[in-house]
């Protein structure tokens, strides 16, 4: 492998560690832990692995046709198909914009001690200039390099020293005790649609189409994506094991954005609160500016607009118009005063609801031979890939009754 190849895969590593846990992650991730302890440490795994089947799906479509995943969607599944999962992922992804933007200003209060009404707006600007002024490659390359300030989560749950055993325990479907089963299985659903969210594979695939990946690329789609995103998970299981020793015995709900730093803060001092909460920022805003873009690609792919980051803003004027009226409706929402980590919650959860629409066209294309030729789905990728198809539908039907009849996961 040459030396390029080398540092674009060091980058696509470092860009999944930042981007992966965004704030639905963040959210879910301590809630868990601080309600169920280690007990739920095994649904990150099968959402992680979930993740990657399906990324590396995206990125090998990319790679072969050249074409984005949601470009081939309307070609492959009918206009009808393929409009309604245009509009389901829109509404994900200004509702997921609206929660990153949110976690965006809070990070900002946390910083400055400044009102959090008045550095929403300050939130958007930066993240719209940063949008407008930086390169693609640069954009993965700050919000990725910054966002690694969440390892120092792992290095929190270490310090900690937790009961190893049973950490090892909760990597084991079983029984749970510390809440009802229906609060159980609502972050069992929550933790695989945070994991699983739409605008990931769409960034993703778009993203190798801005990057020119080519079928001498399909190495380095295998290793961004499994290694990328198993990297990520292990930031999620980083901060359910500190939540779990730290919160759930002294009965912690951490219900604010700021709650898992406090966590770095009592293991690593000022230090450790500092870059948990830089990385908490660049990893939010990553996802914010991922939403933004997801949400402008499939709809400039939907309609055959000439799009992308690469192209000048005057040569993609509806492309851009798009990402920037994402970011505008996003500050409207959290204008309105309403609670970010809510927001999350139901961002993630009506999410889930709309994996199917996301995940069937992108199984149907990858085993589409007329463009994907020899680089078709294999057997394993089949398997693997029907197999989280159910769990994805399984988990849609599930996830609105059990918001309801849980309160949000209140119990």
């Amino acid at each position: 492998m040459s030396m390029k190849n080398v540092l674009a895969v060091a980058l696509g590593i470092m860009s999944a560690i930042g981007g992966f846990v965004d704030i639905g992650d963040l959210v879910f991730n301590t809630q868990a832990g601080a309600t169920f302890g280690f007990q739920l440490l095994w649904v990150v795994v099968v959402g992680v692995v979930g993740i990657i089947v399906y990324s590396e799906m995206c990125g090998r479509v990319s790679a072969v046709s050249g074409r984005p995943v949601f470009d081939l969607v309307r070609e492959r599944a009918g206009f009808g198909s393929a409009l309604a999962t245009l509009i389901a992922s829109e509404i994900v992804n200004l509702m997921t914009c609206a929660a990153e933007v949110g976690g965006v200003a809070i990070c900002f209060q946390l910083l400055s001690g400044l009102p959090y009404r008045l550095l929403i707006p300050l939130a958007v600007l930066l993240l719209v200039v940063t949008s407008w002024v930086l390169p693609f490659r640069w954009l993965e390359r700050l919000f990725g390099y910054l966002g690694l300030g969440l390892l120092v989560f792992a290095v929190a749950a270490i310090k900690l020293n937790p009961d190893w055993h049973q950490v090892a325990h909760g990597f084991v479907p079983g029984s749970h005790s510390g809440g009802s089963l229906m609060v159980y299985l609502y972050f069992v659903v929550g933790l695989l649609g945070a994991a699983m969210t739409p605008y990931e594979v769409y960034f993703y695939s778009s993203g190798a189409v801005e990057d020119r990946w080519g079928i001498k690329d399909l190495r380095l789609n295998n290793v961004t994506s499994i290694i990328g995103y198993a990297l990520g998970g292990f930031l999620s299981f980083a901060l359910m094991i500190v939540a779990a020793v730290l919160f759930l015995p002294r009965g912690i709900d951490p219900a604010f954005l700021g709650t898992p730093a406090l966590a770095a803060q009592h293991t690593l001092g000022q230090v450790g609160l500092l870059l948990a909460l830089v990385g908490i920022l660049f990893a939010v805003g990553g996802a914010a500016v991922e939403t933004s873009f997801a949400g402008a690609y499939n709809l400039a792919q939907f309609f055959g607009w000439r799009w992308g980051k690469k192209e000048r803003p005057a040569d993609a004027p509806r492309f851009t118009l798009a990402w920037l009226a994402i970011f505008a409706l996003a500050l409207l929402v959290v204008m309105t005063g309403y609670d970010p980590i809510k927001l999350t919650e139901y961002s993630v959860i009506f999410s889930v609801v709309a994996l199917p629409l996301t995940y069937l066209p992108i199984l149907l294309v990858a085993n589409d031979r007329t463009y994907m030729g020899e680089h078709a789905n294999g057997k394993l990728a089949n398997v693997l890939g029907c197999f989280y198809f159910a769990v994805i539908v399984a988990i849609s039907i599930a996830a609105i009754p059990l918001l309801l009849l849980t309160n949000g996961g209140q119990g």
